[in-house]
């Protein structure tokens, strides 16, 4: 996962407008989170990852397609920053008839990058 795109603005957008495909996607939602993958073992290592994600997902989950990971990312973002690409990237959302449960799944995801920027004090 070394070759993932920097976490700034510039890849959120990218995120939204998808011109990032869904693996690094998760990717980069997965390595803020503290997974790690281990090419000596060959497995996911989720010390680094917070107790409450560990004990629900040992290895991390595709959020795209996973529903119930997607929630719990939204639900993990405080109630303060839910619109932050809103307030911080001018997103005014999908129109009507242009989006899915993939496209509100990437946002999701995108929204939640710029949460982890916000808290990590890395957002201008």
């Amino acid at each position: 996962m070394s070759n993932l795109p920097p976490l700034n603005a510039d890849t959120i957008w990218a995120i939204l407008n998808e011109e990032i495909d869904n693996a690094t996607v998760n990717q980069l939602v997965w390595h803020c989170l503290g997974y790690r993958y281990d090419q000596s073992n060959q497995q996911w290592d989720a010390s680094g990852v917070a107790e409450d994600w560990r004990e629900q997902f040992p290895e991390p989950p595709d959020f795209i397609d996973s529903r119930r990971a997607t929630v719990k990312l939204t639900r993990s973002i405080p109630k303060e920053n839910k619109q932050l690409l809103k307030e911080k990237l001018g997103f005014k959302g999908y129109e009507i008839g242009e989006f899915g449960p993939r496209e509100t799944r990437r946002a999701t995801a995108a929204n939640w990058l710029l949460n982890y920027l916000q808290q990590t004090g890395k957002l201008d």
